[in-house]
């Protein structure tokens, strides 16, 4: 185990440790309880959500040899549970569809099917990336799951619901999935650290928190990349993590507003230039940028309202926030906003990368009431 990275080594092995996602561990768990497993489920949504974690629960779970009737959490003791812990159980097949995306892989699949389980109850199928399979292989999995063997579960799990096709979904019990709260993945992460005993300061985790955009795998391998980056023996810190994914430092941002605000396209310019003299991105620079406009939109429309990026923020970087909001005409954020939103695009194919962030410099602040 002292190998795996952490999303691998910490996945949750009970229903009760998945953070997030209740709707969905709530209806799962009173179907194992009750002993209503459907044979097929479609779970859908951002990535590194839990949708293969919960897969592979349910897998364990109908298939624990030491559960009493009444209960669903898996006992992680029988030889089932052992065998899907360390993912070599022949009953739980795992299907990467963007890899193995044709006919042939499903006829396969729909072969293997006709056998009975080696040691459990169930043979469970877990087909990831359901949306990637070819239409014809769509077709041949369409006619599996319209009469599958008792002894099949199916789980399709997908980022894109809207490429799958209605005759598969309307055969699925379909769940959801939502991105995680901020909050929720300081938890999750704040248990790894207590487990791996390795201290990093709170403002470090709202960072990669935020940095996550709801997704606690992607948190997950963030932390594990500031771990190998600074090492175990002193507390993170959030400088560290600026440091190494390249974030842009607060008082970069706030520079560049005043700026922006006091209409000084000249000093705008220069401070732009000089900043992305030091390494930083244009993209970097202009992704962190909107989001900081935004926050200051949502401000201006109501002092109370606030997404995850200000969580990361100390009291007096809230007050600043809060002061470019107060002195600036919402018309003034609005164009700001759109125009770096349409420079994000543009970046990517100029061949001066910075232009199209000068060209929005100069709109904004040469504009004339």
């Amino acid at each position: 185990m002292v190998n795996l990275v952490l999303y691998r080594k910490h996945r949750p092995k009970t229903f009760n440790e998945v953070i997030g996602q209740e709707h969905v561990v709530q209806t799962l768990t009173n179907a194992i309880g009750n002993e209503l497993i459907s044979h097929a489920y479609l779970f859908s949504g951002p990535r590194g959500t839990g949708k293969t974690t919960l897969g592979r629960l349910l897998a364990k779970a109908v298939n624990c040899k030491n559960r009493k009737a009444g209960e669903y959490e898996p006992c992680n003791q029988c030889e089932n549970c052992l065998e899907i812990n360390q993912g070599n159980s022949m009953d739980l097949i795992e299907i990467d569809a963007a890899s193995n995306r044709g006919i042939d892989d499903i006829r396969e699949l729909k072969d293997g099917i006709k056998f009975i389980p080696s040691k459990a109850k169930y043979k469970v199928f877990i087909i990831d990336e359901a949306h990637q399979l070819s239409k014809d292989a769509a077709n041949a999995l369409l006619k599996t799951l319209e009469e599958p063997p008792s002894h099949a579960i199916f789980v399709l799990a997908t980022t894109e619901i809207h490429k799958m096709i209605p005759t598969i979904i309307s055969r699925c019990q379909r769940f959801d999935f939502r991105k995680l709260t901020v909050e929720e993945i300081i938890k999750r992460l704040e248990l790894i650290l207590e487990k791996e005993k390795i201290k990093v300061e709170k403002p470090a985790l709202q960072l990669i928190a935020s940095q996550a955009e709801g997704s606690i795998r992607d948190a997950e391998s963030l932390l594990d990349e500031v771990i190998s980056f600074s090492g175990e023996s002193q507390p993170i810190k959030k400088e560290v993590i600026e440091k190494l994914l390249g974030i842009v430092e607060v008082k970069v941002i706030f520079q560049f507003l005043e700026y922006l605000v006091s209409k000084n396209a000249k000093m705008a310019i220069s401070f732009l230039n000089k900043t992305l003299e030091r390494g930083l991105s244009p993209h970097q620079f202009n992704k962190a940028l909107i989001d900081y406009l935004r926050e200051i939109l949502l401000l201006k429309i109501d002092s109370e309202l606030e997404n995850p990026l200000i969580l990361g923020l100390t009291e007096e970087e809230k007050e600043k926030l809060k002061e470019f909001a107060f002195k600036t005409p919402i018309e003034d954020i609005q164009e700001a906003l759109q125009k770096f939103v349409e420079t994000e695009n543009q970046i990517k194919y100029s061949s001066i990368p910075q232009l199209p962030m000068e060209l929005a410099i100069v709109e904004i602040c040469e504009k004339t009431e």
